[in-house]
């Protein structure tokens, strides 16, 4: 996703032939090795739990907490500090989860979902606690490759250990453990914070009320996988220069033909370029202020790992476990999205419909594309609105069933 759409961020994606060998270890391990990971290297130290045991709650700021060892598909395992922001009441309150995309950080409050989180808001931070955390090997004060490796003083760099989409939900509920949250009535992202969300109410079914997934698959398919492909050889071949090569590259997937053909059409700019490659030349040097070549390359592997479905008999009988636990979702497409189109969010609700779930089909109507998530605030609030309100009631169902 774009982040000139307002301070937003992005997403992109794909899973390889790897991740549907039989059992998840074999899988895994060919994406560590695609992710670099030399064999052998030494195993970090453990590290503390913060002395802090109360962590700030509803301080409209960023906050960081040490959650300690996060052992990870892979067989890795790391000390891990995570960056979050918490609007609203506590713990004893409904609790929402929101997931960033690719590039995004812990402040959608305060930054790209700013809109819809806050008193009176579709998140009405007057009612609910919003929580968001930046993501596993991000860029924005969670543990990543930039962050100093205990083995050596220095950056982790490329032997950062390659997480997965779960990886990234076992890091949601370490934290959300840590500040006392036990449940969530609602878990929503877009894009990566899409298929992220898919995977933290797959880890715990009867923790949360409702699922909203945001132009987000299933499961990776072959045209997302050949994007990323492309811009992480770019990022081989040529490093930072080709990060913002890759950045330019992801762009034209975030935004509709429509939305490019009316900002630009055949505009010449002074220098005699045209206006979308002045644009596009502008988008790929602000990624080189924010952000780096090793962040990067995890994070789309990370997308490159989604596969709801893998070591779960399918992505249909993987999805039984919501219904199990009486979790509804939502799939929200988007008129023009390029990279993962309405019919690839129908195909989650099919899904998640056939495995007896209560789900439904919503669309953005936009001619944004793919970011429209991140800018049709109209209709994201009243998506987000109805999805609460179901995620509220469920949970009031299942606490009066257990009671």
């Amino acid at each position: 996703m774009s982040s000139d759409a307002t301070r937003r961020p992005e997403g992109s994606g794909s899973p390889g032939d790897a991740f549907d060998l039989p059992g998840d270890a074999a899988g895994i391990e060919g994406l560590a090795a695609a992710g670099r990971v030399p064999a052998g290297a030494p195993e970090p130290a453990a590290a503390a739990v913060s002395a802090d045991t109360s962590p700030a709650f509803g301080t409209g700021q960023v906050e960081t907490v040490s959650i300690g060892r996060l052992a990870l598909e892979s067989g890795a395992s790391l000390p891990v500090t995570v960056a979050y922001r918490h609007d609203g009441p506590g713990p004893d309150a409904p609790q929402v989860l929101v997931v960033h995309a690719l590039t995004g950080s812990a402040d959608a409050a305060g930054d790209w979902w700013e809109p819809v989180i806050g008193p009176g808001r579709a998140l009405d931070t007057d009612r609910v606690g919003v929580l968001c955390a930046n993501l596993l090997g991000g860029r924005y004060g969670t543990t990543g490759p930039t962050s100093a490796d205990p083995a050596t003083g220095g950056p982790y760099g490329t032997a950062f250990p390659q997480p997965t989409a779960r990886d990234q939900a076992a890091l949601m509920w370490a934290l959300a453990d840590r500040l006392g949250i036990g449940r969530f009535a609602l878990v929503a992202g877009g894009s990566l914070g899409g298929m992220v969300a898919q995977e933290v109410a797959l880890a715990r079914p009867s923790a949360v009320g409702h699922v909203t997934v945001l132009g987000a698959p299933a499961a990776m398919g072959a045209m997302a996988i050949g994007w990323n492909h492309i811009q992480l050889e770019l990022i081989d071949a040529l490093g930072e220069r080709g990060l913002a090569i890759a950045r330019q590259l992801a762009m034209t997937t975030y935004r509709s033909e429509a939305d490019f053909d009316g900002r630009f059409g055949r505009r010449v700019e002074a220098d005699g370029r045209f206006s979308v490659s002045s644009y596009l030349d502008y988008q790929g040097q602000k990624i080189l202020g924010r952000f780096d070549p090793e962040t990067y390359r995890v994070l789309v592997r990370v997308m490159d790992s989604h596969d709801v479905g893998r070591g779960r008999g399918g992505v249909r009988a993987a999805f039984r476990a919501l219904e199990a636990a009486d979790t509804g979702l939502t799939g929200i497409g988007i008129e023009g999205d390029i990279l993962f189109g309405p019919e690839q969010v129908r195909a989650l609700v099919r899904d998640v419909a056939g495995a007896g779930v209560d789900a439904v089909y919503r669309e953005i109507s936009s001619s944004k594309g793919h970011d429209a998530f991140l800018i049709e605030w109209e209709q994201l609030t009243a998506f987000l609105e109805e999805d609460l309100a179901d995620g509220l009631a469920r949970s009031r169902r299942r606490a009066a069933a257990t009671a």
